[in-house]
């Protein structure tokens, strides 16, 4: 059965984010003291008293607005629609609004159970004003402080009590399947968030010609032939002299743990202005967490001729130091090229994955090894691989390698493995070790 999902709903600013965190102890969510930080939603696992359920937190809704706060508004009724149990949460120290009106209006047509939150009640006076909220028509409000952990236990026991029984697990549980995650990386406005859309099949990130809109990282799951894979969108990375928020500070900090935990990476750079300094910063960051990438031209449709002979030439030369990686061309608003991505994502993890036997290994650098021996009689011995994701093989030499003959064996692996874009690790021993 499918876990619960509990939908954080209200206006901009009345606390959504803190009350997330607070449920499940940690800073996860984006907050700061204004309104509109919050823009995608945000899905977390969270459990009270042994039952586990999907947290989800949701942008502020607003009446009107502007094209953002439309689209903001939109992926909150989206969330709606799929949840168990909304909590509505109001300000209790402002009272009830037009606006918190509006929600209630929306959230009765859910027909879900439906727990109002009076958020902000840090005081004795803020306690007395909770009851206020009553004329929402929503029975009595839970009296919390999100940020200073007030009331929470008491409104947990209200959720959970919404949830079905849960059905009893198998006595012998199957073993949880393996989903590999991909994560969409890139400097802000490259396309990002309109690629992943188009990938999931689905508008789950807000798309705007705004740089910077995606602030944290938004995930989903999608099945593919060959399994589950999650998408993870990024926030743009930028140089950190030019990061002059706290929330996008954090976004950035975000980006880089999805990149430090991911599978496979996409690299999306805009063809429109080539392959930046910033555009190779990104790429050392991605190569170094030692991930496959894919790497990703978007916006191909908006370039001529002679724009994509420099992009050759850029990519040659201030990218040159990733390995032999797939490269595409899309046009993300259209699509166009997205579905060549597919084949490479799926190549790229059984590459990862790639398992080859020790006399195949061995006779490989013993091919390597005659056509360019090492210098001063250095020689490869023995070679086994001692794990996957990545490929990471032992040498056992007589002798130092020069790190450049190391980098040649690499490649000669490569080539012959069909390893493109895959990282490889190779250790290397002196015999007498």
């Amino acid at each position: 059965m499918s876990l619960p999902q509990v939908v954080v709903v209200g206006r901009p600013n009345v606390g959504k984010s803190t009350l997330l965190n607070r449920i499940i102890g940690r800073r996860e969510a984006i907050v700061e003291e204004k309104p509109g930080v919050t823009r995608d939603r945000k899905e977390v696992l969270a459990d009270w008293n042994g039952r586990d359920f999907m947290l989800v937190d949701t942008g502020g809704w607003l009446t009107g607005g502007s094209q953002m706060d439309r689209k903001v508004s939109m992926q909150a009724e989206a969330a709606m629609a799929a949840a168990d149990v909304l909590l509505l949460v109001v300000d209790a120290t402002v009272g009830v609004t037009e606006e918190d009106a509006h929600i209630v209006k929306r959230a009765r047509a859910v027909d879900v159970p439906i727990v109002l939150v009076g958020n902000k009640t840090d005081d004795n006076r803020g306690a007395d004003q909770v009851w206020d909220l009553v004329s929402l028509g929503l029975g009595e409000p839970f009296s919390i402080s999100a940020l200073h952990g007030r009331g929470i236990g008491d409104l947990l026991d209200a959720v959970v009590e919404q949830f079905p029984e849960p059905e009893p697990e198998p006595e012998e549980p199957e073993p949880e399947e393996r989903i590999f995650s991909i994560v969409i990386v890139g400097r802000p406005n490259v396309g990002k968030s309109t690629l992943f859309n188009q990938l999931i099949g689905e508008e789950r990130s807000i798309v705007h010609d705004m740089s910077g809109t995606t602030r944290d990282t938004v995930d989903t799951v999608v099945e593919l032939p060959n399994g589950k894979v999650r998408f993870l969108d990024t926030a743009g990375m930028r140089r950190r002299s030019r990061i002059d928020e706290d929330t996008e500070y954090y976004s950035v900090m975000r980006a880089l743990k999805s990149v430090d935990t991911a599978d496979i990476a996409l690299l999306v750079i805009d063809s429109t202005e080539g392959v930046t300094h910033q555009d190779q910063r990104v790429a050392e960051r991605v190569d170094a967490a030692g991930c496959p990438i894919v790497l990703v031209l978007n916006k191909w449709d908006l370039v001529d001729t002679e724009q994509r002979l420099n992009l050759a030439t850029q990519i040659e030369r201030r990218l040159g130091f990733l390995p032999d990686v797939p490269l595409h061309r899309t046009t993300a608003t259209t699509g166009k090229g997205v579905d060549q991505l597919l084949p490479s994502m799926l190549g790229a993890i059984d590459s990862y994955q790639l398992r080859i036997p020790t006399k195949k290994v061995n006779d490989a650098l013993r091919k390597a090894q005659m056509e360019h021996p090492a210098p001063g009689g250095a020689k490869v011995l023995y070679a086994t691989q001692g794990a996957t994701d990545p490929p990471t093989f032992t040498l056992f030499t007589n002798r130092p390698l020069h790190e450049s003959y190391i980098r040649y064996l690499e490649r000669s692996l490569r080539e012959t493995f069909d390893l493109a874009g895959t990282p490889i690790k190779l250790r290397v021993r002196r015999r007498s070790e």
